[in-house]
């Protein structure tokens, strides 16, 4: 239990950082341009990366060099969805939408594309079979960002 309540608490701080990411990046992107505010965060992302593995193989003894198993070739492309990940949330978050409902529409396009993925093992991840309440998670969560972002209006 542990484990999974750690997990959870980890999910949690990803999806604080994330909106953080996204209020900055907007921000950045409204003074200057959304295709400039992904480079930087970009940038910025990979030296703060660098430096996590160099503190990481201090702290931690390294693996001996060949250990290691190789991802496929396309999984180093999780870079590029990124990218434009935050070139459109820059973008949007700069836009009626704003901050919540840029967050907000965002979560249902990972749930719903996350639902395909565990249905059919897409990329890699583990199959989880479909069931009758994914569609009510999904209309859930579609009625509350609709309702986050147009209901007060």
């Amino acid at each position: 239990m542990i484990g999974r309540s750690a997990d959870w608490l980890s999910a949690l701080a990803a999806g604080a950082l994330l909106a953080v990411m996204i209020a900055c990046n907007g921000l950045l992107a409204k003074h200057s341009a959304p295709v400039f505010a992904s480079w930087a965060a970009h940038g910025t992302g990979a030296a703060a990366a660098l430096l996590l593995v160099a503190g990481w193989s201090r702290i931690f003894k390294r693996q001996e060099a060949g250990t290691q198993k190789k991802g496929p070739a396309w999984a180093y492309l999780g870079g590029v969805p990124g990218a434009l990940t935050v070139v459109l949330a820059a973008i949007t978050t700069n836009s009626p939408l704003a901050l919540s409902g840029t967050i907000a529409f965002m979560l249902v396009g990972q749930v719903i594309f996350g639902m395909a993925m565990d249905c059919f093992g897409l990329f890699g991840v583990a199959k989880r079979p479909f069931a009758a309440t994914d569609v009510a998670v999904v209309a859930l969560v579609l009625s509350g960002s609709v309702l986050l972002t147009f209901g007060g209006r």
